[in-house]
């Protein structure tokens, strides 16, 4: 099946889905589940302001699954999920904000699947078809206050800490997806999702087994090798092969609000 990229975008006002083919983005009818039937309404994408292409009800995250990741920790026995709030979305050219007295903030290049159909303690081998694609995260990660805190709920939480996109791409193999990600042009981190220490699908059926996960739910997949420090007037960019790069700038809390998701 040839993958299909799908997009969400604001057009004459509120948020509406679209079908990419080539650099044109065909509107469709509904929502993101279902026939994604073309109205025949054409955009050029130039023309359109692109959106998260969710609005999850959920964002799970796995830590600690890239052996490069680890450095002298063990390999966790089984997927370590954590929860990171919807209010931290973002999306494609939305600033990333550093929170006054957050200390080091790192990017976190991350393949992400989005559930396309409800999943409750589903196998491994049933997962593709709860899966309805892939994009682009960035888990934006408060490195003091993830190491002060007893829990993590501003450190991977806070607004802006959730960066997704551009589009949704259907029909990647997850277990060979390539990623990395770029710091002002400076390629810093790069890996492979065959890389992983548990597979994506063996992380959503984990998850699954004790969360229903829900159409347009996230599951990031984790980050791989070593993460660097991001610094007002930077622009981070996170590249998934088959999807394209999620672009996000860089300002301090001084600087402006959270961008519009």
């Amino acid at each position: 099946m040839t993958p299909m990229r799908i997009a969400r975008i604001r057009f004459r006002g509120r948020s509406r889905y679209a079908v990419l083919i080539d650099d044109t983005l065909h509107l469709v009818r509904g929502g993101l589940v279902g026939r994604l039937e073309q109205t025949g309404e054409q955009i050029p994408l130039p023309d359109a302001r692109v959106l998260a292409p969710v609005r999850p009800s959920k964002i799970v995250a796995i830590g600690l699954n890239y052996r490069s990741h680890l450095d002298e920790r063990d390999l966790p026995a089984q997927p370590e999920p954590f929860l990171k709030a919807p209010s931290s979305l973002i999306g494609p050219g939305d600033a990333i904000v550093l929170p006054a007295g957050a200390g080091r903030v790192d990017e976190e290049a991350e393949v992400v699947a989005v559930i396309g159909r409800r999943a409750r303690n589903i196998t491994e081998s049933e997962v593709d078809a709860h899966v309805l694609g892939f994009t682009c995260g960035n888990d934006v990660s408060a490195r003091d206050w993830q190491q002060g805190d007893l829990q993590w709920w501003r450190a991977k939480s806070s607004d802006s800490f959730t960066a997704v996109g551009p589009w949704i791409v259907t029909g990647l193999d997850p277990e060979h997806i390539g990623l990395r990600a770029r710091v002002n042009g400076t390629t810093v981190q790069e890996a492979d999702t065959s890389e992983l220490i548990h597979s994506i699908r063996r992380c959503i059926a984990h998850i699954s087994s004790a969360i229903t996960l829900e159409p347009g739910d996230l599951v990031f997949t984790g980050t791989p090798g070593t993460t660097v420090q991001l610094e007002p007037g930077d622009r981070v960019e996170i590249e998934v092969d088959g999807v394209g790069v999620l672009e996000n700038p860089v300002v301090s809390s001084a600087d402006r609000t959270v961008g519009r998701r």
